[in-house]
């Protein structure tokens, strides 16, 4: 790919749209299994993952994520062995290449480990190897730049950062973080300054947390970073009612989460609200699916593929649905139930 059409470039021209989530969307068609989460999938049903892709693009996403969200030997092996992964890392990235000729980006991931322990030096050297390995196989592949995403520690994204900075390619690094931090105890915002200042040129948060949450702590982090790094926020699906408590910590989570759905309308008010908030990256995780990223797309003013077939609910063939061809009103909050005295972002 042209070297003037890459992820900074993009982001110097305005805000790039990303994709949404793939396991538990997998999961639902009954392609990944609930529990693992693991990605074999690539090598299993390469069509069902090629289709999942091919709709993200169709919506908007000018960025394909390789599906290699714990595509690592501490999740792999006990079940595939310690081969699978080279061969997972390797099949995800051709595939998103696929979908995304010729001018959408792909992205390299690499995620939290398992065994992950803060301040051990033998769990580094684990996470070090693990990350290497796989980025490995994915700058092999010739991805364009890799999102080190879901880290619950601070240490541990430097790791990954580490690993990706030495390999030459760009990196985004999200947190899985709230209002109350990571789990090494560092905010938001002093961990957006300490990854840029390590070379992270976009960092920011994904998962576990609903929109108005996630934007909340992505815009701390903007304020907090230098206005040459970029911000992204990637939050989930789901309404988490608890700034407290991740999607993850509900009784919920992860088989009966229908139930918190956001509707596209909740997506494509956080995309505006974003964007004004200065966030260069916008899209979405867990059960972010590709009529979301289509409205947050058209709420950015875009007209992707999927805009083709948007709702014009005044051909509807029953008269009270005809009646109802304006979007409801937005409500007063983006999820309609965060106390704000009850949010404390640094």
């Amino acid at each position: 790919m042209d070297d003037r059409f890459g992820i900074l470039e993009r982001l110097a021209s305005g805000v790039v749209v990303g994709d949404g989530g793939y396991l538990l969307e997998l999961e639902h068609r009954g392609y990944v299994q609930a529990g693992p989460y693991t990605p074999e999938v690539v090598l299993e049903h390469p069509d069902a993952v090629r289709q999942l892709h091919r709709e993200f693009r169709q919506a908007g996403s000018e960025v394909l994520q390789a599906l290699t969200f714990y595509a690592a030997d501490d999740k792999l092996q006990p079940r595939w062995g310690s081969r699978m992964t080279d061969e997972v890392n390797r099949a995800a990235v051709r595939l998103a290449r696929e979908v995304a000729c010729p001018d959408a980006l792909v992205s390299g991931t690499v995620t939290q480990t398992t065994t992950y322990v803060p301040g051990d030096p033998a769990s580094d050297r684990r996470a070090g190897v693990s990350f290497a390995r796989q980025l490995d196989a994915q700058c092999d592949e010739g991805v364009d730049f890799v999102i080190a995403e879901t880290f619950r520690y601070l240490g541990e994204a430097r790791l990954a950062l580490a690993a990706i900075v030495e390999r030459g390619v760009p990196a985004m690094i999200t947190l899985n973080v709230g209002p109350r931090g990571t789990g090494d105890g560092v905010d938001g915002p002093e961990c957006a300054r300490t990854l840029a200042g390590e070379g992270a040129a976009i960092v920011g948060v994904n998962c576990n947390w609903d929109p108005d949450m996630s934007l909340r702590v992505a815009a701390a982090m903007r304020a907090a970073v230098p206005a040459g790094a970029y911000v992204a926020c990637q939050p989930v699906g789901f309404r988490t009612a608890d700034p407290a408590r991740p999607f993850t910590a509900l009784e919920e989570f992860p088989l009966s989460l229908e139930r918190l759905q956001l509707t596209r309308f909740d997506l494509a008010r956080f995309a505006r609200e974003a964007a004004d908030a200065g966030i260069g990256y916008i899209g979405g995780c867990c059960g972010v699916g590709a009529y979301h990223v289509r409205a947050m797309a058209e709420a950015l003013g875009r007209h992707p593929p999927a805009s083709e077939k948007s709702p014009d609910l005044s051909r509807h063939v029953l008269p009270d649905v005809q009646a109802r061809a304006l979007p409801p009103p937005e409500p007063a909050t983006l999820c309609g139930r965060i106390d704000e005295s009850a949010v404390q972002v640094p």
